[in-house]
C-alpha cells in the first residue's frame, strides 16, 4: 500500500514541477488543446449514434415488450459510450504524446535535469522517435483493446459488471496510461516497450497509484489538457524511480536537505 501513495505523489510532484516552470507548462499545452478539439468531436458523434448502435446490434429484440427492450437497449448504449471514453483516455494520452513528442521530450530532459544526475538522450533523429512512438502506442492500444472487449463483456454480468468490472476498467487504463507517460524517459534510456513492461509490472501499486488518479482526472476534457505537462513531469520522476530506486530516493534527499 506504501507504493500506491508514493505512485500518487510522484503525479502531485510533476504537477508541483510545472507549477514552478512556468514557460514549460505552456509549453506543455499545446499539443494537449489540438488533441482536445479531436477528441471531443468524436465523443459528441459516439454520443449521438450509441443508441443507433445498439439497435443495429439488437435486432432480435424488436418484438420484445417494454421495458425489456429499452433496458437492454439502453444499457448496451451506456456501454458503448463507457468503452468509447475507455478507450479516448487511454489514446488521448498516445495522440498528445506523438503530436508533442518534440516538446515532452525536451520537457522530460529539464525535469532530469533539475533533479540533477546523469541526463540521458536517445540520440536519435526525430522522425525515428516518432515511428517508435507510435509503433509502442499501437502495441499498447492493442493490449487496452484486448482487456476492454474482456471487460465489455463482463459488464453484462449482473452486480459484478456493475461493480468490479469498471473498478478493473481504471485499473487497466490507469496502468497503460502511466506506461505511455513514462515513456517518453524510458525511451530516452533506451529502454524498449518489453523492458518497460517489465519495469512497471515489478512496481504495479506504484504504478497504480500513478495511474488511476490521473485516469479519473482525464474523464473531464479540459483537466487533462491542463494536467498533462505535469504529467509528463512526474511520470519522468517516477521512471527514475522504477530504473533505479536507490538513486532517484537519495538525489531527493539530497535536493531537500540544500533547499
Amino acid at each position: 500500500m506504501k507504493d500506491l501513495g508514493a505512485g500518487f505523489g510522484y503525479l502531485m510532484k510533476g504537477q508541483r514541477w510545472v507549477a514552478r516552470h512556468g514557460r514549460w507548462f505552456g509549453i506543455g499545452l499545446l499539443p494537449g488543446l489540438i488533441t482536445l478539439v479531436l477528441y471531443v468531436g468524436a465523443l459528441i458523434g459516439l454520443g449521438y449514434g450509441a443508441d443507433d448502435f445498439a439497435a443495429w446490434a439488437t435486432p432480435f429484440a424488436d418484438d420484445w415488450s417494454s421495458p425489456w427492450l429499452g433496458l437492454l437497449r439502453n444499457t448496451l448504449t451506456a456501454f458503448v459510450f463507457v468503452f468509447g471514453l475507455f478507450l479516448a483516455v487511454i489514446t488521448f494520452t498516445a495522440v498528445t504524446l506523438l503530436v508533442g513528442q518534440p516538446f515532452y521530450e525536451s520537457l522530460s530532459e529539464e525535469v532530469d535535469r533539475s533533479e540533477g544526475g546523469k541526463v540521458p538522450e536517445s540520440g536519435l533523429p526525430l522522425w525515428r522517435e516518432l515511428w517508435i512512438s507510435g509503433r509502442d502506442s499501437v502495441r499498447v492500444l492493442l493490449r487496452v483493446a484486448f482487456y476492454g472487449i474482456i471487460l465489455f463483456a463482463c459488464g453484462f454480468i449482473p452486480v459484478v459488471g456493475q461493480t468490479v468490472v469498471p473498478a478493473l476498467g481504471f485499473c487497466v487504463s490507469g496502468y497503460f496510461l502511466a506506461e505511455e507517460l513514462t515513456g517518453v524517459a524510458l525511451q530516452r534510456r533506451g529502454l524498449v516497450l518489453k523492458k518497460r513492461l517489465v519495469l512497471l509490472r515489478r512496481r504495479r501499486l506504484l504504478v497504480l497509484g500513478f495511474g488511476v488518479p490521473l485516469t479519473l482526472a482525464f474523464l473531464v476534457p479540459f483537466v487533462a489538457v491542463f494536467l498533462m505537462p505535469g504529467a509528463v513531469a512526474g511520470a519522468t520522476l517516477l521512471a527514475r524511480d522504477l530504473v533505479d530506486p536507490d538513486a532517484s530516493r537519495g538525489e531527493s534527499r539530497a535536493g531537500a536537505q540544500s533547499k
